[in-house]
């Protein structure tokens, strides 16, 4: 690794963190600041669904716990605790094994004392940490995986820790995300980074293989059997992240829960034949390691990156079928074609091979990869669009990591970074996770943005083509438009932030910018905003107010659910939009009109 640009990627981190905290927009303390920032980075990649920062600590019997975040994904199968060492140190140093062993012992406990009833004796009982405690002692004898994040700034290599099945049958993965992994995961772009498998420990001998691609090809390929035992495990431990956003979203959106009728015959009663019965999987990895196992022979020692672009449900399948129906997968072997790619254009063929893999299904999911024409014109605009002053534009980040490459590319002149920083600064960045959050509260949709950055980013494209069929191209009073709205969701974020709610901040954005556009979505003028590039004095202090009407309604509505995940559903927007904010008079000047009642509906008047 690059000791360079990892103190570089260390330095930048905190100097964004000591920021934050002395703008007291968010927390005073540093540790709480680098956690909300790195979860929120890691939700963007990928490479966590949807985390929430929780800071909790306590004692419960002799057992002291603590955590700084969670996840739950919606199959409540699995259990994320995050829990954050920070040591503020530039260069970074090594995490001591107590400091390690310390933290993760502390997020274990408070899982543990959770099963045992921690929600009645947290004080006051209807805390956020009240709320995930319950949770986790309602589904206690569904979750049947705990993955334990330690995040940290010091430096704890690129370790994962798997238990397989602890004491009370739970599976505990604890992953060390250092500044290493972060580096990589971040700063590098490997979203993917964390999904390792090492075949030899995990079977005892490398993975027996074919090599199926040419010498001068631009990629490697390798035909294998992959035991379905196996398999299903991985799928165990990773979940959706396994599969490639495509796929994910095919079986996510569409909803494929069920094991199809014909596998489950299979597997019950012709395990053996699986293997000829089954088209099997296509996967792609980032790195892969090969060797030779006698004259003539290879095998997979490990992979890096892996993501399954083709054999979703196969794979679903065999997990549902050993979990679900209790069925033994011995004697399973599952074809699979295993692809290396590289290079910068990781991703776009990573895609390109799951379109094709996936070119036979009767229903398409949308191209969610960033050369959809959608996003290439929104690209284009935000390149060819200036600010009103003629100062600088905004900056579309349709690729991963493409702001960093070009930021690279204007540091070879003092000039031109001078430049590139003032016309184009990490404030007026956007990506297309951003903008299907923005888009999608807009529209009225807050409960599916409350799923997180990727599963939103799913929805809002897989809707667009659902609605769009013929593609739909931008121009320039749209983009102008969309960044008004983008102006607005990023305030309101800040405020909230600023507000110090004690969790759901982002629920709570979500559904404001919602109402917002709702009840006075007509009434607003997106010119303006656009032109000042920034909101009014007067709609930032009515904002604040809306906001504690927004936290009460959302924890009121939610009843004994979990406000985070009660915010997830349909019925929250539907009851929290009969909310009605009261405007001030005079109206903010971003109000072209003032509503006023008449005979229970409103009408413009002014």
């Amino acid at each position: 690794m690059d000791e360079e640009a990892l103190e570089s990627f260390a330095r930048e981190l905190k100097a964004e963190v000591e920021e934050s905290v002395n703008s007291g927009a968010g927390s005073i303390y540093e540790e709480e600041e680098f956690t909300r920032i790195i979860l929120e980075r890691l939700a963007e990649e990928g490479a966590v669904e949807n985390p929430v920062p929780l800071w909790q600590a306590g004692q419960f019997g002799r057992m002291k716990y603590r955590i700084t975040g969670y996840s739950i994904p919606e199959d409540e199968e699995r259990l994320l605790l995050v829990t954050t060492v920070h040591t503020g140190e530039v260069p970074p140093r090594p995490l001591t094994s107590d400091e390690v062993v310390g933290a993760c012992r502390q997020a274990l406990r408070f899982y543990e004392c959770s099963c045992k009833g921690l929600h009645e004796k947290i004080e006051p009982s209807n805390t956020d940490a009240s709320d995930l405690a319950r949770r986790v002692f309602d589904a206690r004898d569904d979750m049947h995986v705990l993955r334990i994040l330690l995040l940290s700034d010091g430096i704890t290599g690129l370790r994962s820790f798997d238990t397989k099945k602890a004491a009370d049958g739970t599976r505990i993965i604890v992953d060390l995300f250092g500044i290493e992994r972060l580096h990589r995961i971040l700063g590098e772009g490997l979203g993917r980074d964390d999904i390792a498998i090492d075949f030899g420990e995990e079977l005892g001998l490398p993975l027996p293989a074919l090599r199926a691609s040419g010498t001068d090809a631009d990629y490697e390929a390798y035909m294998a059997a992959v035991p379905g035992e196996l398999l299903a495990s991985i799928y165990e431990k990773y979940g959706t992240r396994l599969l490639e956003l495509n796929v994910r979203a095919f079986l996510g959106v569409r909803g494929r829960k069920s094991v199809n009728a014909g596998l489950r015959g299979t597997i019950r009663e012709a395990p053996g034949r699986f293997l000829a019965y089954n088209n099997g999987i296509v996967a792609t990895v980032d790195d892969i390691e090969v060797t030779e196992t006698a004259p003539g022979l290879l095998g997979i020692k490990s992979v890096r990156g892996l993501q399954i672009v083709n054999g979703g449900q196969t794979t679903a399948s065999l997990h549902r079928a050993r979990r679900n129906d209790r069925v033994s997968l011995e004697g399973i072997s599952v074809p699979a074609k295993i692809i290396k790619v590289g290079g910068e254009h990781l991703d776009e063929m990573v895609s390109a091979i799951s379109r094709s893999a996936n070119s036979q299904n009767t229903v398409q999911p949308a191209d969610f990869s960033a050369n959809d024409s959608f996003h290439v014109a929104v690209e284009q605009l935000a390149n060819n669009t200036w600010l009103p002053d003629g100062s600088g534009r905004w900056f579309y980040e349709r690729a991963r990591g493409s702001y960093g490459a070009a930021e690279l590319r204007a540091s070879f002149s003092a000039g031109n970074k001078r430049r590139f920083a003032k016309e184009t600064p990490k404030a007026r960045r956007f990506s297309k996770t951003d903008l299907a959050r923005y888009l999608n509260a807009w529209s009225g949709a807050p409960h599916l943005v409350s799923f997180g950055t990727q599963k939103n980013f799913q929805y809002f494209m897989q809707a667009m083509k659902d609605e769009r069929p013929a593609g739909f191209e931008p121009d320039a009073a749209w983009f102008k438009d969309f960044i008004a709205k983008a102006i607005l969701y990023r305030s309101v974020q800040s405020l909230v932030r600023a507000a110090k709610y004690p969790a759901y901040q982002a629920n709570i954005a979500a559904y404001l910018v919602a109402l917002l556009a709702e009840h006075h979505g007509d009434q607003i003028d997106l010119s303006a905003i656009w032109n000042r590039q920034a909101i009014s004095p007067e709609l930032c202090e009515m904002i604040r107010d809306w906001a504690g009407e927004v936290d009460t309604a959302l924890r009121r509505t939610a009843g004994s659910r979990m406000p985070s995940e009660w915010a997830k559903k349909e019925g929250c927007w539907t009851a929290i939009r009969q909310l009605e904010f009261r405007v001030s008079d005079p109206a903010p000047p971003e109000f072209v009109s003032i509503p006023a009642k008449v005979g229970g509906r409103q009408e413009a008047v002014g």
